[in-house]
């Protein structure tokens, strides 16, 4: 079976909240974008680049756990490296401003 290939973000935005099914694999994800997030502001802050370094160990570090371990899947960043950087700043955002579960639920998302 080949795998669907996706030609624009809003055709990749549901099969990347399916690949997010679990509450907790999201809440992984928003804890490692904040992390990733904060190690950007503290490095300008501290006018310290080196800082940068650990941003994508939070942001990967906790969304790989939430996928292989909690999932059980394969994160979308491997085949669709930027729409899923993307599709993880849209459901942070979408998250941290509880507007999230109406894309859930278009998305099939339970």
């Amino acid at each position: 079976m080949s795998e669907t290939r996706y030609t624009t973000f809003e055709e990749f935005w549901p099969f990347y909240l399916g690949e997010h099914r679990d509450p907790l694999n999201r809440r992984l994800h928003f804890i490692g974008t904040t992390g990733a997030l904060s190690c950007l502001a503290l490095s300008v802050a501290t006018l310290n680049p080196a800082i940068l370094a650990l941003a994508p160990v939070f942001g990967y570090g906790f969304a790989w756990v939430g996928h292989f371990i909690i999932e059980k899947n394969r994160p979308a960043t491997f085949t669709y490296p930027a729409w899923s950087l993307r599709g993880d700043f849209r459901m942070y955002f979408l998250m941290l401003s509880g507007k999230l579960g109406p894309h859930l639920e278009r998305a099939g998302v339970r």
